[in-house]
C-alpha cells in the first residue's frame, strides 16, 4: 500500500511541475548538452528494481523529515515562479528541477524512512541529473575544460615535433591557425563519462573511496580526450585536407570514437580499483 502512495505522490508532483517537466523535455530535444535527460529517470527505475529486496527489506515513517524537505522544495518551487527573481531559461529549469527532484526524496523519506532512503540513496541521488547545470557553475566547468583541453594540445604537439606557435587559445600550424573555443570543451561527452563512471562504480565497487577515485579519475581523461581530438583534427587538416575541421564526418560527428577512447582508457583505472578491492577483501 505504501508504494502506491507513493507513485500517487509522484504523479502528483508531476502534475504540479507539469511545465517545467515539460520545458525540460524541450530542452533535451533542442540542446545536445542535456540530451541525457530522459534517460536519466529510466536508468534511475532499473536501479530500483534491481536493489528493491535490499532497498525495501525494512522501512518505517519519517514524517517529519519529509516534509520538511518538501515545504522546502515547494518554497524554491514558489521562488522560481515569483516575481522576485529574474532567472533566464536554463537557470529557471535548473531551480524548477532542483525543486522536483528534493520534493522527490522528501517524499520517499516521509513514507519509507531515512535508513530506507540510505539504502536507496544511489538511485534517488542519480537524479540528480535531470536538473540543469545552472550557468554560473557551467561556464567556469567549460573555461577549465577549454584552457586544460588547449595545454594538451599544446604538449600533445610538441611532444610528436609539430611546429606550433601559441597564443592563448589560437594556435598556428603549418598553413592553418585553429582555435580551442568553448565548442572544443566536450562537455557533452564529459557529463556521460561522469555519468558512465558513477554507474560504473556502482556496479562494479563495494567501497565508497573508490568509487570516489574512479570519478575523479575522470576528469583529467576528459582534458586528455578532448586534445586527442583537437590535435587529430588539426594534423589532419594540417596533412590531409583541410576541411578535417570544418565539414567532415570526424569533426561533427567523431566524438563517439574519442568518447570510446576515454571509456578505454577509464577501463583500466576501474580493472585495478576493483583488483585492489578483491585483493583487500580476500585478506
Amino acid at each position: 500500500m505504501r508504494h502506491l502512495y507513493f507513485i500517487i505522490f509522484i504523479l502528483l508532483l508531476v502534475a504540479l511541475f507539469f511545465v517545467p517537466l515539460k520545458a525540460l523535455t524541450e530542452l533535451s530535444f533542442d540542446s545536445e548538452l542535456y540530451s541525457h535527460f530522459l534517460l536519466i529517470p529510466v536508468v534511475s527505475l532499473y536501479f530500483f528494481i534491481m536493489d528493491r529486496k535490499a532497498i525495501f527489506a525494512k522501512y518505517s515513517y519519517s514524517i517529519s523529515a519529509g516534509l520538511s524537505l518538501i515545504v522546502a522544495g515547494l518554497l524554491l518551487y514558489w521562488l522560481g515562479n515569483s516575481s522576485f527573481v529574474e532567472l533566464n531559461r536554463n537557470d529557471y529549469l535548473a531551480l524548477m528541477m532542483f525543486s522536483f527532484f528534493i520534493c522527490i526524496n522528501g517524499g520517499f523519506i516521509g513514507l519509507y524512512g531515512i535508513r530506507t532512503f540510505r539504502r536507496a540513496l544511489f538511485p534517488l541521488l542519480f537524479l540528480i541529473f535531470i536538473i540543469p547545470i545552472p550557468t554560473a557553475i557551467l561556464d567556469p566547468f567549460i573555461r577549465i575544460l577549454q584552457v586544460g583541453s588547449a595545454h594538451f594540445t599544446y604538449a600533445i604537439f610538441k611532444i610528436i615535433g609539430i611546429p606550433v606557435f601559441r597564443d592563448g587559445m589560437i594556435f598556428e600550424l603549418p598553413g592553418i591557425a585553429i582555435e580551442v573555443a568553448k565548442e572544443c570543451s566536450g562537455i557533452r561527452s564529459s557529463l556521460a563519462l561522469i555519468i558512465t563512471s558513477l554507474i560504473a562504480g556502482y556496479l562494479f565497487l563495494q567501497t565508497g573511496w573508490r568509487r570516489i577515485v574512479l570519478v575523479l579519475s575522470i576528469f583529467p581523461l576528459m582534458i586528455l580526450k578532448n586534445a586527442i581530438r583537437i590535435s587529430t583534427l588539426s594534423l589532419l587538416a594540417v596533412y590531409v585536407d583541410k576541411s578535417f575541421l570544418t565539414g567532415s564526418f570526424l569533426h561533427s560527428s567523431g566524438g563517439i570514437f574519442f568518447f570510446l577512447l576515454a571509456l578505454a582508457l577509464l577501463a583500466p583505472v576501474l580493472l585495478f580499483l576493483r583488483k585492489t578491492e578483491q585483493k583487500a577483501g580476500s585478506q
